[in-house]
Parts: C-alpha cells; structure tokens; sequence
C-alpha cells in the first residue's frame, strides 16, 4: 500500500496523496504566497514532515516518488532477504533469552517471528486503536492546540468516546474537523 500524505494551508486541506504529488501542490501554494502555515502531514502517524522542494517538477516528483520493490531490492545491503521483505536489525537480548531462542525449532528468526505474530494477533483491535489515537493526537496538537475544545477532543479521543469527539470539535473548520475525525477511525492503517 502506498504512504498517502495531506497538505494544509493553514487550516484548509490543499490535497491528498503520494508524497510525489502533495509536494508539488504545495509549492504551488507557496508560490502563490499561500497564507500558510502550508504543512505536510504523513497520514500513517498524524505527524507534519518537512520535504526538500528545491528542483524542477521533475526532479521534485522523481526524488520523492515511492521506490519500486525492484529498486528497494537493488539498493539493500547486507543480512537479510529483500525480495521477501525481510529487513535485518540489530536486536539486544539478555544471554538466557538467547539460549531459549536458540533451541527453538527453525531458530532465534522464526521463533521471533512466531512471538511477533502472536502479540500482534493477541493485540489486535487494541493495538489499531491506539495506533489511530495517536495519528489523530499528533495532528491535532499540531494544527489545533489553540482551538476550542481542544483539551476536551483529546480527552474524548483517548477515552474512545466518539460521539463526544467529534462533539468537542464542531466549531474547528470543516477541513480539519474531517481530517481529525478520519486519522481517529480505527481503519485508517
């Protein structure tokens, strides 16, 4: 799934997107002098990012466009299997951990997996909750710490109390009402 990426211009919302496109909007608007702040927000964390648009449209939209998984696989170097999308990390453990690990069938890699996969299942619901919590967090506090109802959005939100949420919010504008309300649902992975 490709990352989608949204641009504000102060407190309307310039477009969605690729990385790649939402950056051109957005020197576009600043070329226009657009009364700003213009933030890009990485939907997958709620988080602004700072992007380099220094360069023609081309070399602008060639820089940040997604990388194939023929390239990502070219340019990865060292322990692991790229073409399966396995990355390799360095992973500190006490020497009894790795004694344990170590006599599981198939070895430390699978028996890691295997408990990762577990934790995830166990998780859940839970974990994609939390995660939506503080995507919607992130970019609240960035764009709306100083609107009404924001202390009170924020208590709502991670109480799970999605009526009183979006309550709390009425009166923000329309564009980041509706941007905080999509990062908070659960399904927005």
């Amino acid at each position: 799934m490709t990352p989608s990426f949204t641009a504000f211009d102060g407190p309307r919302r310039l477009t969605s997107g690729p990385l790649s496109a939402v950056a051109l909007v957005v020197r576009r608007a600043l070329a226009q002098s657009a009364p700003g702040p213009v933030l890009i927000f990485n939907d997958d964390t709620g988080r602004s990012i700072d992007v380099d648009l220094r360069g023609s449209d081309e070399e602008l939209a060639g820089r940040l466009a997604p990388a194939t998984p023929e390239a990502a696989a070219e340019t990865a170097k060292g322990r692991g299997r790229p073409k399966l999308g396995v990355v390799a990390r360095e992973v500190t453990l006490l020497p009894r951990h790795w004694e344990w690990l170590s006599a599981q069938p198939g070895g430390a890699s699978v028996a890691l997996r295997k408990l990762v996969e577990e934790a995830r299942r166990a998780q859940g619901d839970k974990g994609r909750e939390r995660q939506a919590q503080e995507r919607a967090y992130h970019f609240m506090s960035a764009m709306a710490g100083d609107l009404p109802g924001y202390e009170e959005a924020i208590r709502a939100l991670f109480a799970g109390d999605r009526a009183r949420f979006a309550k709390q919010m009425e009166a923000w504008p329309q564009d980041l009402r509706e941007h905080a309300l999509m990062l908070a649902a659960e399904s927005a992975e």
